[in-house]
């Protein structure tokens, strides 16, 4: 088979070198469409859930949450292994997938078991998918410089106006907001007063929630004119909560603010997001896609910021705190300049050697070619290039010549034994 290869590749000499050409020139349109990352993406092929129940135990979210979910999601079609943690408030469950799924067709399965589990938990309880991204998809953060306005103002603007834009980015997964407090209104209940009225905390709780609606009614017809009756009930105010009726005493009726105070307030936070000791700030995480290129995902996403920019108020400003990008263009560079490096020398050492252009050329062709074919494969399974894939090229070059030298020595032996025996 090896012979008839040859002597195929001796007659059609024409043919070897245009396959060859078309073979280079395919590896030099792969590398344009490469996905480049500094680093490989090694991380397990899973889908997350996440199921939050603030307030309640981790003994309670394990039995209540966690075991429910992960006893109904067992048994999803190429499921390798499924993993539940239960903390305080929250519930993850992690199913990792074989490494040949789709990620897409796994949460598509995983939605579809979730439908029928929902029914097995508390009552207003909704599990929900974690982003489409890997461990290793956290590419960008970026904060607020914005002196003058308080925490709660650069959150809303983060929460309201950045991260909306910036998750329109093509391969962005999510941008996971930080820092800051999150404003909410809050009730602040007086015991003794609540107590005198014989009210309970449920009480308020319900009122709260059965005043802050629209109901909708009927349309009449009176003379020749529809009219649409609606009830408009939606808060827009704290006065609007401090008026809200609990119950009636003698016909008078008890309110928020006969109980209780309102105020504007933050959520409860379990951390802060400090910058270089200079304060607190608020910020953004972006989460990169699967699969995508994280350097063409951070240029995108530095142009939507600048966008952004003009939008911003006046004295508002975005700050990188970790960009991917400089490391990957850094990793790649130096990898390719090694790559020269190595070509150069070797192409030195095989002319100084066997002083033969010719035969040098023979050896010397492979090299392009090979690299061109490795970035082909590369693109065909589905893997980037970084630091790991553009090393291994870099040191299997030496291997590549050796095989050329190897061949073309052992043809020179085989023509001088044929040129003695004549």
């Amino acid at each position: 088979m090896v012979e008839r290869l040859i002597a195929f590749s001796l007659r059609n000499r024409l043919v070897v070198l245009l396959l060859a050409a078309g073979m280079f020139g395919w590896g030099l349109y792969e590398v344009q469409h490469n996905p480049v990352d500094a680093i490989p993406d090694l991380s397990e092929n899973q889908v997350i859930v996440f199921t939050e129940w603030m307030g309640r135990s981790p003994q309670v979210i394990e039995d209540q949450i966690t075991y429910p979910l992960v006893s109904n999601l067992q048994g999803i079609a190429k499921l390798k292994n499924i993993r539940g943690t239960s903390m305080f408030g929250m519930s993850f469950v992690y199913l990792v997938f074989e490494d040949n799924v789709d990620i897409y067709w796994a949460r598509t399965r995983v939605s579809e078991r979730l439908s029928f589990a929902q029914k097995l938990l508390p009552e207003g309880i909704s599990p929900t998918l974690g982003p489409d991204g890997t461990g290793v998809g956290h590419i960008f953060w970026y904060s607020l410089n914005a002196k003058g306005f308080d925490l709660g103002e650069q959150r809303a603007l983060q929460d309201w106006y950045v991260k909306f834009a910036l998750q329109t980015v093509p391969g962005v997964s999510e941008v996971a907001s930080f820092g800051g407090f999150q404003k909410q209104y809050q009730v602040v209940i007086d015991p003794v007063k609540l107590n005198f009225y014989n009210l309970s905390m449920m009480d308020v709780q319900q009122a709260v929630k059965s005043n802050n609606n629209d109901v909708g009614g009927r349309k009449f017809e009176m003379s020749d004119k529809s009219y649409i009756v609606r009830g408009l009930g939606y808060i827009k105010s704290m006065e609007d909560i401090e008026n809200i009726s609990i119950s009636t005493a003698n016909n008078i009726p008890i309110r928020i603010k006969d109980v209780g105070s309102v105020q504007l307030g933050g959520d409860i936070r379990y951390g802060i997001f400090d910058g270089n000791g200079e304060g607190e700030r608020v910020g953004g995480i972006i989460v990169m896609r699967y699969g995508e290129n994280a350097d063409d995902v951070i240029m995108r996403v530095k142009s939507k910021m600048d966008e952004l920019q003009k939008g911003l108020p006046e004295g508002i400003t975005f700050n990188i705190d970790y960009d991917r990008s400089g490391l990957i263009e850094e990793a790649i560079d130096s990898v390719k300049a090694t790559l020269l490096e190595v070509f150069i020398s070797v192409s030195i050492v095989v002319l100084l050697f066997l002083f033969h252009w010719r035969s040098a050329l023979i050896i010397l062709i492979q090299i392009p070619i090979s690299v061109a074919s490795s970035i082909i494969l590369l693109n065909l399974f589905g893997f980037s290039s970084n630091i790991m894939s553009l090393t291994g090229i870099a040191l299997a070059i030496g291997v590549i010549v050796d095989d050329g030298i190897v061949m073309v020595e052992n043809a020179y032996r085989h023509l001088s034994e044929a040129q003695q025996t004549e």
